[in-house]
């Protein structure tokens, strides 16, 4: 849910544009901050002669509001699989016309198929973005407190008896209950998409003993606080993490940052771009997703962000670097073993929101 939000939850707005472009040709686009690399809008915009206006969020819950309020003013929405499958059903996206995105031919089969979970038929979303949600870890500073520490298990971070080791050298989690009991219930052998309460209260139980050791929940200082060496130990996104290491790398500061995907599975989420039922620019929103989907163009993305995306046409213009790490790109067994979760109704997500402050008030 990605996913590099280093930005805050201001809202950014990047205008590009080259040489004098009419005011009428603009897509409003809303996008997880961080999230892309800016010399693509400027390229959609040398090439089509739509002035890009783009603003940033880093909590999804914000974008929720905005959406089901109408008049956003938005043309395009990057929004997760759970929260599209509810808004659609709520109204709120119009379908896409097919017939103005040719580069649907670029996309990837197994992606397509995970993302038709939350939009049947594939009718009101093209996969952005794609990623897990795992472990990071500081190599040194787990290995010089735990030589043997399970760092390939959620055993790491669900085990008050190990993830107490590393409470001094810092823990923290993500400020994301869709994320945090679905890996729980994972852990506890339960259906990580389930929603009964017994269900989620047990989850919670969990996440509440490791508690003591979180120093906070957060869903983005973890980054820098990994690539500076203030913390050890995170459980985020995995573009996230890798690009905390390559901070690190760059900065030759001595910190080695790892990021895992645990052996019992984890959590599968995808960034998908919609266009809202009443933006005000819907062709300028189609030629935006259209050049999105271009192999050459979405694959300078991933390069960017470090997290894979739905065109399978782009890995030949990934970086060999990024394409063949299986933390980004798992293999398919691991792939296999991923999990995704569908929409909390409003008496689930009641449940969920409940056991979710409870776990992080300690009350």
């Amino acid at each position: 849910m990605v996913r590099q939000r280093l930005l805050g939850a201001a809202a950014l707005t990047v205008a590009l544009a080259t040489g004098a472009v009419a005011e009428d040709k603009v897509v409003n686009v809303y996008n997880w901050s961080d999230y892309i690399d800016e010399s693509v809008l400027e390229e959609f915009t040398k090439e089509t002669g739509i002035k890009v206006v783009y603003d940033v969020f880093d909590n999804q819950d914000i974008v929720e509001t905005k959406m089901l309020a109408g008049g956003s003013g938005y043309d395009v929405v990057v929004i997760t699989g759970p929260f599209l499958a509810r808004q659609i059903a709520a109204g709120v996206y119009q379908p896409l016309d097919k017939s103005k995105l040719p580069n649907l031919s670029n996309l990837w089969p197994e992606v397509t198929s995970r993302v038709a979970e939350y939009d049947p038929g594939n009718q009101y979303g093209v996969d952005y973005m794609w990623g897990t949600t795992g472990i990071g870890y500081n190599v040194e500073k787990i290995k010089a407190i735990m030589p043997d520490a399970p760092v390939n298990s959620w055993d790491m971070v669900f085990k008050p008896e190990i993830v107490s080791k590393f409470k001094d050298c810092g823990v923290q989690f993500l400020d994301a209950s869709e994320e945090l009991i679905p890996a729980a219930l994972k852990y506890l052998g339960k259906n990580p998409d389930s929603k009964e309460a017994a269900d989620m209260e047990e989850a919670g139980k969990l996440l509440a003993s490791v508690k003591p050791y979180v120093q906070k929940f957060h869903s983005s200082e973890y980054i820098n606080a990994l690539a500076n060496g203030d913390i050890c130990l995170a459980v985020g996104y995995s573009g996230d993490i890798l690009q905390a290491r390559n901070r690190a790398e760059e900065a030759k500061n001595g910190v080695t940052i790892q990021y895992v995907i645990p052996k019992e599975g984890a959590n599968m989420w995808f960034d998908i771009m919609a266009i809202p039922k009443d933006a005000p620019n819907p062709d300028a929103a189609h030629a935006f997703i259209n050049f999105m989907m271009k192999p050459d163009v979405i694959a300078k993305s991933t390069n960017y962000v470090a997290y894979a995306n739905g065109n399978l046409a782009s890995q030949k213009f990934v970086d060999p670097a990024i394409l063949s790490d299986t933390s980004i790109y798992p293999d398919k067994e691991t792939l296999a073993n991923l999990f995704s979760t569908t929409p909390y109704d409003a008496k689930a997500q009641r449940v969920l929101t409940r056991v979710w402050t409870s776990v992080k008030t300690g009350m």
